[in-house]
C-alpha cells in the first residue's frame, strides 16, 4: 500500500492511494491538464484510477475531480450533501455514487471508512483507507477535532493531517477579520497546535508516516508545522513530511 500527493493547499488538493491493483484519488482541485501532468509525475495516468472520492464541494477539492471523472468515465463517490451542493453550482455533472458516512465500503482492493468532520460545507467527510491490514488516515478541512475523529484515527499506520495555519501568524496577518474568524472557527481549518494535540492523543505505536497538509502559504510555514507535529511525536523534524502546494509529495510506502 502506498500514497502520494499531487498538491495540497488553497490552490488545489489531490491525494492518490494505491492498494494492490486499485488506485483512488481523494479529491482533485486541479484542471485536466494539470491533474494529468501531476499524475504522470507519479508514474500514473487517469485511466489507471479505480475511482475518485470527494471530501466536500469546495472548488480546491472538487472542481478538477468533476472534469476528470467526466473526461475519463471514472466513477466518483461523495455524500448526498456534497452532491446537492455541486448540483447547485455546476451543470452537467457526472453520475455519483453516494457515500453513507456511517457505512464502510470497498473500491476494488481498497477498504474505505468515511467519517464526518466539522467544516463549512454541506456534508463534509474525510476518509481512512486500507487494505485490511494497513490503514491510512486522512484529515484535512476540519475546524476542530471531535471525539469521533479521534476514535476513527486512533490506530493508523500513516496519517495525513491538516496543519493549515499558525494561529499567531493568522491573527497578525493581512486577512480581513471575518476571514480570520472563519478559518480559525469550529467549521474552518485546523491550526498547528490543534493538529499536534490530536496526534498526541492517538496511539502512535504503528505510525510509519506522518505528513502535514493543507498549509496556508501566508499563515504558516513548513518549519512551524513540522515542529508542532514532531513535538507531539517526540521525533526529529525531518521525520515529519510536509505536503507542498506545487510538488505535493512523492510515493510513501506503508509496510505490512
Amino acid at each position: 500500500m502506498r500514497f502520494a500527493s499531487l498538491g495540497s493547499g488553497s490552490r488545489g488538493n489531490a491525494l492518490v492511494v494505491q492498494c494492490g491493483a486499485s488506485g483512488v484519488l481523494v479529491d482533485c482541485g486541479f484542471g485536466l491538464a494539470e491533474a494529468s501532468a501531476r499524475l504522470a509525475r507519479l508514474g500514473l495516468t487517469p485511466q489507471a484510477l479505480t475511482g475518485i472520492l470527494l471530501t466536500h464541494e469546495h472548488g480546491d477539492h472538487a472542481s478538477g475531480a468533476i472534469r476528470l471523472a467526466r473526461k475519463y468515465a471514472l466513477p466518483i463517490w461523495a455524500t448526498h450533501g456534497t452532491v446537492a451542493a455541486l448540483q447547485a453550482a455546476y451543470s452537467d455533472l457526472p453520475d455519483f455514487n453516494l457515500v453513507d458516512i456511517h457505512q464502510r465500503f470497498r473500491l476494488g482492493d481498497i477498504e474505505i471508512e468515511p467519517f464526518p468532520v466539522p467544516h463549512d460545507a454541506r456534508e463534509p467527510v474525510q476518509y481512512v483507507l486500507g487494505d485490511g491490514a494497513r490503514r491510512l488516515g486522512v484529515l484535512t478541512d476540519a475546524g476542530c477535532v471531535t471525539a469521533h475523529i479521534g476514535a476513527v484515527l486512533r490506530r493508523c499506520d500513516a496519517l495525513v493531517l491538516e496543519c493549515n495555519h499558525d494561529l499567531g501568524m493568522l491573527r497578525g496577518g493581512s486577512y480581513p477579520p471575518t476571514l480570520k474568524e472563519r478559518i480559525s472557527g469550529r467549521f474552518g481549518h485546523l491550526d498547528n497546535a490543534a493538529a499536534a494535540s490530536l496526534l498526541a492523543s492517538l496511539d502512535q505505536s504503528r505510525l510509519q508516516h506522518v505528513v502535514a497538509a493543507h498549509l496556508s502559504e501566508e499563515n504558516n510555514t513548513p518549519e512551524l508545522a513540522r515542529a508542532a507535529l514532531a513535538g507531539a511525536l517526540g521525533c526529529a523534524l525531518e521525520w515529519v513530511g510536509c505536503a507542498d502546494q506545487t510538488a505535493g509529495f512523492g510515493w510513501r510506502q506503508i509496510s505490512a
